[in-house]
Formats: C-alpha cells, structure tokens, sequence
C-alpha cells in the first residue's frame, strides 16, 4: 500500500476524513491478521505500508478461497498433436525453445488444513503455498475489509485508492536475489519478451505461474489464433495474387479500357460532371484485386475456418483449464466479488458447497439489467442517428460548394467532427458502461466482466462497423435514377464512387483496421515510455537516499519505489477487444478484401512482443485473478463467425459483380459485351433536358427493372440460401467431429477427483476411527 499527504486533495475536511479512513483500514487489516511494516521514503516524504500474511491466515483463507494444492506431480503430460507428427517425421520443431525452470504439473484439490499432511510440500510452509497464491489471498483480504458504513459502501480497497485514500495497491514484481540465476521475471523477459523470440512458443506455464491463469489465457489465446492466421494469409495473398492476373487478363477491363467516348456517364451527384466510363480504367483494373472468382472460395474457406478455429481452441483451453487447475473455477470455486459480499442485503445456502454466501434477489438484479439494458439502446440509436446527421451534413457541404478544394475541405471538417464524436461518445459510454454494471450487482468477477464487456462491445462493434456495413449493403442502393433521384432531408442519396462500392469497401476496412492497428501499436510502444519517464520524473528520490542493488531501477530506490514508478496495469479488456474487433474485420467483409488476414498477422506478430514488454517490464505486477476461459470473448467470437457467413453471402450476392459476371457469360458464352449490359441508358424525360448519358443497373429507358433484374434478383437470393446453409452445415459437421475436451484431458480429471476422493476418505477415516487396527 502507497500512501502520501501530497496526494490527497486540499480541503481539510476531506484529509482528516482521508486519515479516519485509512487509520481504521490499517486497524482493521491488523485484525484480520495480517503484518505491517510502515516504511517513510523519498522527497515527498511518502508512506509505504508493507504487507504479509502470516501462515494462520494463509491457511484460513486458503481454504476460504478454495485455494488449489498439489497432491501429486504428474507423470505423463498431455501430448501435442503437431509435436508428435513432427517427432514421427524426424522434423526439428524451430519453434520450439527450452525454457529453464519449468513449472510442474500436479494432480490437486482444494486446500483443507486438517488435511495438511496429505499435500505435497507441507514440510515448508515458506514455500507451500506459490507466490501468486499468496498475493491472490492478500488482495482478498484487502478487497472485503471495510473502513466506514457498509451501507454507503466504504469497503475495499479499489474503493480506497479511486477515492485517493490511498495512491496505490500493488504486488511486487520479483528481483534478483542470486545474479548467478534466473528468477521466473527474467526468464519471461529473455525466452519471451524479447523480439529475438517472435517465432519461438510463448512459456505459457511460466507466464501462468507468474501473472496468474486470466493473463495466460489472453496470450494462449493470442498466440494460437496468430498461428491460425497463418494459412488464412497464406491462402488470401494466393487470391490476391489471382486478382493481379486477372488484371491483365479480363476481358471486361480491356474492354472498358478501350471505349474511349463510347460510355458517357450520367453525373455521380447535382453538381458533378458527365465523364467517360473509359477514364476509370486503371480503378477498375484494381478493383479486380478484391473483386474476382477467387474472393468467393476464400469466403467460404474464411467461414471453415472461423469455426474451426473456434472449436479447436475450445480444444486447447480445455487441456490448459485443466493443467492450470481452473476447469471448475466458474461453477464451484469462483467466490462472490468482495463488494458483492459487502454489499449485499441478505445470505443463502449455496446448494453445490453448503456454504452461506451473501445473496441479492433476483427479481431487483433483474430489473436493474433490463434498465441497464433500455440505456444501451438509448446509446446505440443516438450514435447511429448522430453519425447519420453527420453523413448527411457532410455530403451538404460538399454538394453545396462547387469548387474541388472547397469540397474537400468540408469533407475533411466533417471527418474530423465525426471522429470527435466517436471519441467523446466512446469515453462516456464506458464510464456509463462501469456504472450500470456496478449497480447491477453480479455475484462474480466473472458475471460482472461478461455484463461490462457486453455493453461495450455493442456500442464498440456499432461505432467500428457502421461504415462499412453502410457502404457495403446501404451505399447506392437507394438512388434512383436519372431524373428521378432519391433524396433524403432534401439532399440527394449518396451514389457509390464510379468504380463501385467494393472497391470502396476494400479501401475503408484497409484504413480502419490498418490504420487502427498502426496508431495502435505505436501508442503501445511510445505511450508507456512517456507515460513512465514522466511518473519517475515526479518521483525521483532524494540524493541522501541510501542505495539499494536494484538492477531494473535507478539507484537510490527501495524495490517498492521502484515498482510504484512503474504504470498501472490496465487490465486485459483493450487488448481482447482490439483482437476481437479484428476477428470481425478478417471474418465479416473478407469477401471484400483478401489481404486482411495478412495485415492481422503482421500486427499480431508485433502486438505479442509488444503486451509481453508491457507486463515484464513497463506495469506493476498486477493482482492474480484465475479464470476458467476467455469468458464472454468466446461467445462474442462465435457471435461474429455466424455473422461472417450472412455478410460474406449477402457481399457476394448484392455487392460483388461475381454472380452478374456469371450470369451473363452463361447467357452469352462469353464476357465480350459484359460493360455494356450492366449500364442502362438514363430515361427520355431526362434527356430531354440533358444529354444522353448511361448509369449503373438493369433498368428499361423509362427506369423500371428489366427481365433480366429480376433474372438476377432471383439468382442472388437462391446463392445467399445455398451459401449460409452449406457452410453452416459443414461448420455444424466440424462441431460434431471435433470435440470440445479430448479423451485424455476427460481421464486425467476422472483421476483427479478420484485422488481427491481418496484424500479425504482416508483423512475422514483416520478421524473417524483413530484407535482400529486390522
């Protein structure tokens, strides 16, 4: 704990409140049990206070906690598919690396002291229980301690510290106690961190044995799905490369390339000009690149492989749930949040443990989700009807002003209020996310972290693919035609640009998601070094501070001055959400743009390097929290490859000119003609009063559908039912086939409760009948 007077805000009444606070917390956490050690440092004359447990209260909560202990090391480790193909092929797996002081693997239960004896290593009680396990009860104590009115909610400390109460709470990262050895911070910042390692496995066991199973799940689930991107890459820049012949060798480009004034195009908007069809050739050519054959065998290849990524990891999260000892964490370990106990108005009898655990009745808890639930809606409607306004402004003003430069000006003012709005309406919709949640009063971590990611995501996934939902299935449809436009709040309906809109499409997810990705990541490289060079700044120790052999800090600083100067860690919800919004943009509009795996894949090779950095060597050690899954992230992924399959359809059929080109070389034999037949000739009421001009469609001279749009309408409804139900079947066949927990993890947890089983039966038996002997 980190304590300093100049922290605290000027007004006396709320310092003298600030130090009833903590003296009453301090008191408290002594009659809890713990140890304190009160240590004044530094220019500022700052207050640490020191923390441990003594093992009377290690083993209390322990067991409170259901804290997991070794009963026996496991002999046999659970094999890895591609590791034994290689080893039968003789093949050296460069991946691989070899990692010192790998952590064992132990059949375990959950602690209980009178059966101390029966767990390994309960000779040393200095070592019995891990590091991570320690913090893990240290931070439960801290969490449901109180210091002022339960009904106000003075509790905890994450209450304390955003209340400034108190500057900070922290573990302590590990230092050096032997130069002559690794301790596990300096193997996961030479076998892991560095960006020698980028093809080398991550050390999961150790990252899990350091940071604790919820930080090893996200970068388990981030290395297995940057391996999966590989033949998605892989096979997406084949179709680019498709696209790149066809270039030189489509019939219709050479054809349009060719018209010279055969094409006169009717104006794109009020105040634009007639041009050539020919002038766009070099557009049309490129759009080719997105928009060819090859994006239809690579959507449905994206939708198989969405699915059975999913199920595979489904696969590997269960091997790991259960080497990490959290397979059951969710239904029978996870205790109830230390606010939620706190707050709670009433207790009850849990019917799996028996255990009284506090309870809030379900009927309020209802009514609050579903209020909760009214605001997101409320949110959501006015960002869409916000960024609506803001289009259609923005195409005002660039209607209005006749001049290119003029135009492009107002373009500009109207991106940039936009990206304002997004920014300004994203921070208040968090914070108002973080308030519902909290006044919903889940029972767990986990219940509590499914309902905020959810909120978020839905305005998240609103605000990123809004735009290109708009422009790929909205844009252009509704336009009409000439001398007969369609408007909207008096201004004309926004026509696609005049080389279509998928090249249009391909053009915004490229800059979205590349675009996000690199100011990303050059945020996550240079932001923390700024953001850590300042904190240290502000902090640096006096110079009659006495030196201490720090070797990753300045010297002069005790190793909790040196942690403090490190950031805060920010939790793992950016770097999920920023993976996932990715998934989508991979899964979603592939049809649109191939090479979007391979930007996913270049990204994520940096942004593995680049979170390992940040949590060896730029945050405090965050607190240990376990987890059984990636949560609610899964269900949200599953979500977006269902998704994938409709969008990727519905692009192909409406968007793409893949099912027109087809049609018309069935009906013709060939493509020679094929620029001709998808532009009509604007109607006579129009040329009256203009020159004769074509536009895009399948309309007759008075601009009503012609038999071969309904020809065609029919034939891309028919290819939308047969695509979503053929790949959703072979993705139902994969599910089927694959199964969510192999065979071998399914008998090593039989054999884990049978071992439990015969601890206690034995202990019970000793209890029960200590003085027979046969």
């Amino acid at each position: 704990l980190k304590s300093a007077e100049s922290d605290e805000v000027s007004s006396g009444s709320s310092r003298d409140t600030h130090r009833k606070w903590r003296t009453e917390f301090l008191s408290r956490l002594r009659t809890a049990g713990l140890h304190q050690e009160m240590v004044v440092q530094g220019k500022t004359k700052t207050t640490y206070v020191l923390l441990s447990a003594p093992w009377n209260v290690l083993c209390y909560y322990a067991e409170e906690i259901s804290v997991r202990v070794p009963l026996q090391a496991v002999t046999t480790p659970i094999s890895i598919w591609s590791e034994k193909i290689l080893e039968k092929l003789h093949i050296p797996n460069i991946m691989a690396q070899d990692v010192p002081n790998l952590p064992p693997d132990y059949y375990t239960c959950q602690f209980r002291s009178n059966k101390l004896e029966r767990f390994l290593g309960h000779e040393n009680k200095d070592t019995f229980f891990k590091t991570t396990q320690r913090h893990q009860i240290l931070y439960e104590i801290l969490a449901r301690t109180p210091y002022g009115s339960l009904k106000r909610g003075e509790v905890g400390i994450g209450r304390l510290v955003s209340e400034h109460v108190l500057t900070a709470a922290f573990p302590l990262h590990e230092t050096p106690v032997d130069p002559q050895s690794l301790n596990m911070r300096q193997i996961l910042h030479h076998y892991w961190a560095r960006w020698a390692c980028w093809r080398k496995y991550q050390p999961l066991d150790h990252i899990r044995e350091y940071f604790g199973e919820k930080i090893a799940l996200y970068f388990a689930w981030l290395g297995f799905y940057t391996g999966w991107l590989l033949p998605a890459a892989v096979v997406g820049f084949i179709i680019f490369l498709f696209g790149i012949w066809l270039m030189v060798t489509d019939v219709a480009a050479e054809e349009l390339c060719t018209s010279g004034d055969t094409f006169v195009m009717c104006p794109l908007c009020n105040i634009c000009r007639y041009w050539n069809l020919s002038s766009i050739c070099y557009t049309y050519k490129a759009g080719l690149l997105f928009d060819n054959g090859g994006t239809v065998f690579f959507s449905i290849f994206m939708s198989l492989w969405a699915v059975t990524f999913l199920e595979y990891w489904k696969r590997t999260s269960s091997i790991l749930s259960h080497r990490w000892d959290c397979s059951e964490f969710e239904e029978i370990e996870e205790r109830p949040r230390p606010e939620f106990t706190a707050l709670a108005p009433m207790t009850v009898r849990n019917p799996v443990t028996g255990a009284e655990e506090p309870y809030f009745p379900e009927t309020q808890r209802l009514s609050r989700t579903l209020t909760g639930n009214m605001v997101i809606i409320l949110m959501v409607s006015q960002w869409i009807s916000i960024s609506q306004l803001l289009r259609k402004h923005q195409l005002s003003q660039k209607f209005q002003n006749q001049f290119f430069s003029a135009g492009r000006i107002a373009s500009l003012t109207g991106s940039m209020l936009n990206l304002l709005v997004i920014l300004l309406l994203s921070r208040l919709y968090t914070y108002l996310a973080q308030i519902l949640t909290r006044w919903e009063m889940h029972r767990t971590q986990t219940k509590y972290e499914d309902a905020f990611i959810l909120k978020v995501f839905i305005f998240q996934f609103v605000n990123f693919y809004s735009s290109p939902v708009y422009i790929a299935f909205f844009k252009g449809r509704f336009v009409g035609y000439p001398g007969k436009y369609n408007t909207l709040l008096g201004i004309r309906n926004e026509d696609c640009g005049a080389s279509g809109c998928l090249i249009e499409l391909a053009q915004e997810l490229l800059v979205i998601m590349v675009g996000k990705q690199v100011i990303s990541n050059i945020q996550e490289f240079v932001l923390p070094k700024l953001k850590a060079w300042w904190h240290r700044r502000k902090l640096k120790p006096a110079p009659s501070q006495e030196v201490i052999d720090e070797p990753d800090s300045e010297p002069g600083l005790s190793p909790w001055e040196a942690n403090y100067q490190l950031l805060v860690c920010e939790g793992l919800f950016d770097e999920y959400l920023e993976m996932v919004l990715q998934f989508g943009f991979i899964t979603i509009f592939v049809a649109a743009c191939p090479l979007a795996p391979l930007f996913a894949l270049i990204n994520n090779w940096v942004e593995v390097r680049l979170d390992a950095q940040k949590f060896v060597c730029e945050y405090r050690r965050p607190v240990v929290e376990r987890a059984q899954d990636i949560g609610i992230w899964l269900t949200i992924l599953k979500f977006i490859s269902y998704l994938a399959v409709i969008t990727n359809a519905f692009l192909i059929a409406f968007t793409s000119d893949f099912l027109p080109r087809l049609f018309y070389r069935y009906t013709t034999g060939g493509m020679r003609g094929y620029v001709n037949f998808t532009l009509s000739v604007a109607p006579a009421n129009y040329t009256q009063s203009h020159m004769t001009c074509r536009y895009r469609g399948l309309k007759d001279d008075k601009g009503q559908p012609t038999q071969d749009y309904y020809h065609l309408l029919a034939i891309r409804l028919s290819f939308v039912i047969i695509f979503e139900h053929v790949v959703l079947l072979i993705g139902r066949i994969i599910d089927w086939m694959v199964p969510d927990i192999p065979e071998e993890v399914e008998i090593k947890v039989k054999r884990e409760h049978y071992m439990a089983k015969e601890a206690l039966a034995e202990n019970q038996a000793k209890t029960s009948h200590p003085n027979v002997f046969f």
